[in-house]
């Protein structure tokens, strides 16, 4: 029988695959030609079926999708660590949002966005994230060069406030400057393979109520989602009952912008009735574990019973310095024990592996890509990973599923393919020498942290 050609074969490890059955597969075998999916089976009837390009033996290593970060900030992945000293030092002054991270982003030259985001995607690669969902931040075109050549996939955007007089003003647009600037993101990066642009709007405190409608009639024009932060702080919901006598997802509602279109990002202090129009909906959600339990109660627990499509999001580097999104899903779990099991004696609520199943195919979905990635089948796109299943920390390996929940962390991400493309092998980063990058990236890095402590000593 003649050998099929394929351009990768990863074979010999276990292969958990998120599918709709829950198939797990050991001493298995991947086949993939272009940047797609071909096949998915038994290592012994791989090496009968085909030949390749390349080899991948795997042996020892758990293959799983990728994750999606579905709610990061590019611009802030230099403040790695800033905020958090500083509260060790006592020198933390709120609110954090108008005192350090606007005017952080407001610092920003377009250069500093590059280099932020070939640093936060060459973290996020290393922990076996192939796909993010950009919040909104400044110069996104130079986010979308970054992820474009370190080879991840992403939906950039563009930090869009058109209000509120405590932002300084070059970092609000007139109304109709946001929607011409969103508009013309998304058609300019609408036909890249692998990074395009969603529509944003930040938040509804420096949002009108005129862009807010108007944008939500742009993404329905352009079939695109629209990222922005809701239900996040006790702030915005007393602002909300303030101006419109309404809570944050009811104004929503109420303007007719509460709809498939919505991304919505933190989700934590929902009402019962909100959670009810997410649903009605079909609104998306993301949960950042490492500091959503510090504003409320995040309604995890019934958002995934209602079947939200509820991702997990790192908040990026600012606010907790990991992008690990391993560790994200044990925060969760944890989370949700805290408030959704022990105080009515359930233990456990969820399992560590439906956490991160739910990552993994929420995150798909909150990325409008379900039917593209978030499990390793036939025809979907290459988007995996590869970890280590043997280390003194995961031994004996007797589940491979809960080795990948409950044992397993970034560090032991090996090799990660996005696109059918190798983009990391044995923890080396292939698109880019970042060996050869760090001292220019370290250079631009010091000089925005020197003008940033100028400007808000």
């Amino acid at each position: 029988m003649e050998k099929t050609a394929l351009d990768l074969l990863i074979t010999g490890m276990d292969i958990v695959t998120f599918d709709d059955a829950d198939t797990e597969l050991r001493d298995g075998a991947i086949a993939i030609r272009g940047n797609t999916i071909h096949w998915v089976g038994g290592a012994v009837d791989a090496a009968e079926k085909f030949t390749a390009q390349e080899t991948i033996r795997a042996q020892g290593m758990i293959a799983m999708p990728g994750f999606v970060d579905a709610h990061y900030h590019t611009a802030q992945q230099f403040l790695h660590g800033k905020l958090s000293a500083l509260r060790r030092m006592g020198e933390l002054k709120n609110p954090i949002w108008s005192r350090y991270l606007i005017p952080f982003e407001c610092n920003m030259l377009p250069e500093d966005v590059y280099w932020s985001g070939i640093a936060g995607y060459a973290s996020m690669i290393s922990c076996g994230t192939t796909c993010f969902l950009e919040a909104g931040g400044p110069y996104p075109d130079e986010m979308g060069h970054a992820a474009s050549e370190i080879g991840i996939r992403g939906r950039i955007a563009l930090s869009t406030m058109d209000m509120d007089d405590s932002i300084p003003a070059h970092a609000r647009l007139t109304t109709e400057d946001a929607l011409k600037k969103n508009e013309e993101l998304v058609l300019r990066w609408q036909k890249h393979p692998r990074v395009n642009a969603w529509l944003s709007l930040r938040q509804i405190m420096a949002n009108s109520t005129t862009l807010t409608v108007e944008m939500s009639a742009l993404a329905k024009q352009l079939g695109t989602a629209i990222h922005t932060h809701l239900g996040e702080g006790a702030y915005e919901v007393d602002y909300a009952i303030k101006t419109w006598g309404l809570r944050p997802v009811e104004y929503m509602e109420s303007i007719g912008a509460l709809n498939e279109h919505v991304h919505a990002a933190h989700s934590v202090l929902l009402s019962i009735k909100e959670v009810d129009l997410y649903a009605l909906r079909n609104v998306s959600a993301c949960h950042c574990a490492f500091n959503n339990y510090t504003m409320g109660f995040p309604r995890v627990l019934e958002m995934l019973h209602r079947g939200i499509a509820i991702g997990l999001g790192s908040d990026g580097a600012a606010t907790r310095g990991s992008l690990d999104l391993f560790q994200v899903v044990h925060a969760a779990t944890v989370g949700q024990q805290a408030i959704a099991g022990t105080p009515y004696h359930i233990d456990p609520p969820i399992s560590f592996e439906a956490m991160l199943r739910a990552a993994i195919r929420n995150g798909a979905r909150a990325a409008r890509m379900e039917r593209q990635i978030g499990t390793l089948e036939p025809g979907k796109l290459a988007d995996l990973i590869l970890v280590t299943s043997n280390d003194l920390d995961q031994y004996p390996n007797y589940d491979p599923m809960i080795t990948l929940a409950e044992a397993t962390v970034g560090p032991h991400v090996q090799t990660v393919i996005i696109d059918g493309r190798v983009v990391m092998k044995d923890r080396k980063i292939l698109t880019i020498d970042l060996d050869a990058i760090r001292p220019q990236m370290t250079q631009h890095y010091r000089a925005l942290m020197t003008r940033f402590e100028r400007i808000t000593a």
